[in-house]
């Protein structure tokens, strides 16, 4: 991942609903949740949603995908995990190996449900 695309993802998630989203997302798993219930649970109003989810769509943090007459999203997880490297590539003194273990788990952990 190079720098301006680091920036987009990140300022995808510097804006408190889509992070809220990118949070609620997570938590989902790989099912994912409709755009609908995103907004619901949220309390954010849906065309207002649909700007957010698209925002995020382009920092390659969520995935979209329909089923029948519902966009399902769900998190990239490439996108999030090459983010993640991106953030912690300089660590451990230039091995970003030594890093790597931590952003596997914190992926695995948070998509095991």
């Amino acid at each position: 991942m190079d720098v301006s695309h680091a920036v987009g993802a990140l300022g995808a998630l510097a804006q408190e609903s889509r992070l809220k989203v990118f949070r609620l997302l997570i938590r989902s798993g790989t099912a994912g949740m409709a755009a609908g219930d995103i907004a619901r649970a949220l309390a954010v109003p849906h065309n207002t949603m649909s700007s957010h989810l698209a925002i995020l769509s382009r920092g390659k943090l969520v995935t979209a995908r329909k089923e029948g007459r519902s966009v399902i999203y769900g998190v990239d997880l490439d996108g999030t995990r090459e983010l993640l490297s991106f953030l912690v590539a300089d660590c451990c003194q230039g091995e970003p190996s030594v890093c790597a273990p931590a952003i596997e788990s914190t992926l695995a952990a948070c998509c095991a449900n």
